[in-house]
C-alpha cells in the first residue's frame, strides 16, 4: 500500500512504515521539505542517497588537502577523479545559481537525523562501483564518447529557470548530465538507474526501526516503489565486473602485430621499415603531445607525452598520460591552496585549467586519448606501408 502527495510517498511494508521524499539535488524547497518531514515524522532511521565516499566529501571540507596526486596517477584513478569533479561542477553550478549548497537536501537529511537521534543510513552504492559498471559496458569508443560528454558538461555554462529546475526532480543528477549519452547507449540505464534503484530499495528496507524516511532524487522513487517488494543481493550489486579477456587479448595482439610487421619489413626492405618506424613514432607521439598541449601542460610535459606514447602504446600495462602527468606534477607541483580551491575551481572551464590539480588530471586523460588515437592511425599507416612493399 502506498500514497503519494507532493513528492512524498508513504508505503507500508510488513511492519514498517517507509516515507520516500523525492527531491531535486539543487532545490532549496526540497531541502526545506526534508527538514519538515523528518521533524514531523520522528523516524527511527533516515536514509540518504549517499555512499561513504560522498558522505565523507560532505562532512570533511578539507579532504582535498590530503590527496596525493602521484598516488592518484599511479593507481590509475585520474579518469575517475576527473569524472567526479566534472559531475560536481555540473551540480554545483546549478546550485550556485539558486544560492544554495549542492546536495543541500542530503546535508539537511544528515543534520535532521542527528537532531532527532535517528539512525543515519548511507543507502546508495559506491559511486566508483557504479562508474566501473558503466565503464565496463561501453567499449573503447563509448569510453571516449563518455569522457567527451562529461567534458562538454564543464563547458556548458547555461543557466536554467525555476521551471527547468523543478523538472530535474524527475531526473537523477548523473542521468541528467549524461542524458544524450544514455539515449545512444540504452543499456547504461541498468547500472546508472536500475541497479541503484535495487540497491537503494534494499538498504531502505533493511534500515533499523519501524519508521524510515528516505531522502532521494525523485527519479529513483518509481523504481524503488517497485523494487522494494523484492529481495536484492547487495554483494552482487557491489561487484566490479571482471575485465573481459577479449580486450586484453586485443591490447597485447596489436603491439605484437605492429612489431612483427615492422621487423619483417626491415628484413625485406630496410628503407620501408624505417618509414614505418618514423610513422609509428610521429602519429603516436604527436597526438599524445597535442592532448597534453590542449591541457596546457608544461613544455617538458608535452615532450614527455611525445616520447612516451610510441613506447607505451606497445605495452598495455603503461600509458603515456601517466608519465606526462607525473612530469607535470613534478614541474608544477600543486600547493595546498590548489587542493583547497579545487572544489570551487571546477565551477568553470578557466578554473579547470588554472588549478594545478585538475590540469594534471586533464593532462593524463587527454594525453592517453591522444596516444590511443595515434595508435590506431599509426598502426593503420604501418600496415599500409607493409602492403605497399610486399
Amino acid at each position: 500500500m502506498s500514497e503519494e502527495i507532493a513528492n512524498i510517498t508513504r508505503m507500508d511494508l510488513n511492519d514498517k512504515e517507509i516515507i520516500l521524499v523525492g527531491t531535486a539535488h539543487v532545490s532549496k524547497q526540497s531541502a526545506e521539505q526534508v527538514k519538515q518531514v523528518i521533524e514531523s515524522e520522528s523516524p527511527d532511521s533516515v536514509c540518504v542517497e549517499l555512499d561513504e565516499q560522498r558522505y565523507q566529501s560532505i562532512m570533511d571540507g578539507n579532504k582535498w588537502k590530503d590527496m596525493d596526486i602521484f598516488k592518484v596517477i599511479k593507481e590509475k584513478k585520474a579518469t575517475l577523479l576527473l569524472m567526479n569533479l566534472a559531475i560536481s561542477s555540473f551540480q554545483k553550478r546549478m546550485a550556485k545559481q539558486f544560492g544554495i549548497n549542492a546536495g543541500q537536501e542530503m546535508i539537511q537529511g544528515i543534520e535532521s537525523a542527528k537532531e532527532m537521534n535517528a539512525n543515519l543510513v548511507l543507502a546508495d552504492r559506491n559511486i566508483q562501483v557504479t562508474f566501473a559498471r558503466i565503464w565496463h559496458g561501453v567499449g573503447f569508443w563509448g569510453k571516449a564518447k563518455l569522457l567527451l560528454q562529461i567534458m562538454f558538461s564543464i563547458f556548458n555554462n547555461e543557466t536554467i529557470t525555476e521551471e527547468e529546475l523543478e523538472k530535474l526532480k524527475s531526473q537523477d543528477m548523473l542521468n541528467a548530465m549524461l542524458k544524450d549519452f544514455t539515449e545512444h547507449f540504452p543499456r547504461l540505464k541498468t547500472p546508472l538507474i536500475d541497479e541503484r534503484d535495487q540497491y537503494l530499495a534494499q538498504k531502505i528496507k533493511d534500515a533499523p526501526g519501524n519508521k524510515v524516511v528516505a531522502v532521494l532524487g525523485a527519479a529513483h522513487v518509481p523504481g524503488i516503489k517497485e523494487e522494494i517488494h523484492k529481495e536484492h543481493d547487495l554483494v552482487r550489486l557491489s561487484k566490479v565486473p571482471p575485465k573481459s579477456k577479449g580486450p586484453k587479448l586485443i591490447a597485447w595482439s596489436i603491439p605484437v602485430l605492429i612489431l612483427a610487421i615492422i621487423a619483417y619489413t626491415f628484413l625485406a626492405n630496410p628503407s620501408a621499415g624505417f618509414q614505418q618506424t618514423i610513422s609509428w613514432i610521429l602519429w603516436n607521439g604527436s597526438f599524445s603531445a597535442i592532448g597534453a598541449a590542449v591541457a596546457l601542460g608544461h613544455p617538458l610535459t608535452i615532450i614527455t607525452a611525445f616520447v612516451a606514447a610510441p613506447i607505451t602504446s606497445l605495452n598495455p600495462l603503461i600509458a603515456a598520460g601517466w608519465f606526462a602527468g607525473i612530469v607535470q606534477a613534478f614541474l608544477r607541483r600543486p600547493s595546498v591552496a590548489d587542493f583547497e580551491t579545487l572544489s570551487e575551481d571546477v565551477f568553470s572551464v578557466k578554473g579547470f585549467w588554472r588549478n594545478k590539480v585538475s590540469r594534471i588530471l586533464l593532462i593524463v586523460v587527454l594525453a592517453n586519448l591522444g596516444s590511443s588515437l595515434g595508435t590506431f592511425i599509426g598502426g593503420a599507416d604501418v600496415i599500409r606501408l607493409f602492403l605497399e612493399n610486399l
